[in-house]
């Protein structure tokens, strides 16, 4: 879009400088015509009397000579401030251009960036899944020892049991010593 703007100016340009160039020829034709007229009223007062209706239509053709040069003056003057707008527009959509350029450049870096952060973030999800594993994996590891060791103490109460009753069964016979 800045680049159309930017294209249109510079075609407002052109048709500027046409005009001003327009404007050359149309005052070379006044400053002409104002010669033409006052060598009419050189020569219509050279004829004297005769030439009086001749020197009141060179006069009229000086004036309209005159209101010309004029109009064209006041053309290159709105030109040149157009030409100023166009210039200071110009920039303007330079300008406006390089800052959406600027835009689209850290909107490019951002979208890496949140890119970037999702995969880390992924990855520390994954990161977190594992020691969640892990973790639970070391809970049931627990729980094997904890079951473990109650069959241990429990073995080992039924052991004392058993030697008990082995030492009361054995308290019951008497041996006697031998001699030989």
């Amino acid at each position: 879009m800045v680049c159309y703007v930017i294209e249109k100016m510079r075609d407002i340009s052109g048709s500027s400088a046409r005009i001003a160039d327009i404007l050359s020829v149309i005052d070379g034709i006044a400053f002409q015509t104002n010669i033409l007229a006052l060598n009419a009223s050189v020569e219509a007062a050279r004829a004297g009397e005769q030439g009086r209706g001749f020197a009141v239509v060179a006069g009229e053709v000086r004036n309209l000579a005159s209101r010309s040069a004029d109009a064209a003056k006041e053309i290159r003057a709105l030109i040149s401030d157009s030409q100023t707008h166009v210039n200071e527009g110009s920039e303007l959509a330079q300008q406006a251009g390089e800052t959406m350029d600027e835009i689209a450049t850290e909107v490019l870096r951002m979208t890496k960036l949140m890119r970037e952060i999702a995969t880390a973030s992924h990855e520390q999800s994954r990161g977190i899944e594992q020691v969640n594993i892990a973790v639970n994996q070391m809970d049931e590891t627990a729980q094997q020892n904890a079951a473990l060791v109650q069959q241990s103490s429990a073995a080992t109460r039924s052991l004392e049991e058993q030697s008990r009753e082995l030492l009361a069964a054995m308290a019951s016979f008497k041996l006697t010593a031998q001699t030989a």
